[in-house]
């Protein structure tokens, strides 16, 4: 497969799975009483709204990335801290039921051997790295390095005063991820893949019957 072929099948899936990521973490925040992403004009489906530069050339580089995180004023809450964590886990979790919802269908589509049908095969593999790319993304966001969604349920689940302590190393956040993210792909130290691969392969092979990580 060519990588002009490889890029037009996966990024779809990219663009799927950082939209909705983006749109529950609003959605979630609108509905526990704060406007603000509703204002910005996050509470939208339009990928277009939601898409970080560096973040999005990363997903597709090294398959770890991010969007434009989603502006939330956790004084306009009736419970900050606990609304919080909700909003902050909406996005991994509606990673997480499309990817099993994917899974799913491409478990169908397998049993019915539907994938060796002439001019079907493209959309086999657009259904792979749809379920492959949300699962990528729930657990990589779970990770509680800031400004990730683990971070911030961490954050928010800490006895303050920990949690004062825990949040003075946000601003470092983004180069620590950057960092490990370049070990990884650059240097053959891949920390990432040791947290992601298990899970991708273990909730795809649950729910499509066969490992995405065999499947790729």
């Amino acid at each position: 497969m060519s990588y002009l072929i490889h890029y037009l099948l996966i990024a779809p899936a990219i663009l799927f799975a950082l939209t909705i990521h983006e749109y529950f973490h609003a959605r979630v925040a609108y509905k526990k009483g704060d406007l603000t992403a509703k204002l910005a004009g996050r509470l939208t489906l339009n990928p277009l709204k939601h898409l970080d530069p560096i973040g999005t050339v990363m997903l597709f580089l090294f398959r770890f990335g991010w969007a434009k995180p989603v502006p939330v004023n956790p004084y306009n809450f009736k419970n900050p801290r606990k609304d919080m964590v909700w909003v902050s886990l909406a996005g991994p979790l509606s990673n997480l039921g499309s990817g099993v919802f994917f899974c799913i269908i491409l478990r169908v589509i397998r049993e019915l051997n539907l994938q060796s049908l002439s001019g079907f095969y493209p959309f086999y593999l657009i259904i792979i790295f749809l379920a492959f790319y949300n699962l990528i993304l729930c657990i990589f966001n779970l990770i509680p390095i800031f400004p990730l969604d683990g971070a911030n349920v961490l954050y928010h689940l800490l006895p303050e005063e920990i949690a004062y302590e825990y949040g003075k190393i946000a601003r470092f956040g983004p180069f620590i991820l950057i960092l490990i993210i370049l070990l990884g792909s650059l240097g053959g130290v891949n920390i990432l893949w040791g947290w992601i691969g298990p899970f991708v392969a273990l909730v795809s092979k649950v729910f499509a019957g066969e490992s995405l990580l065999y499947l790729l």
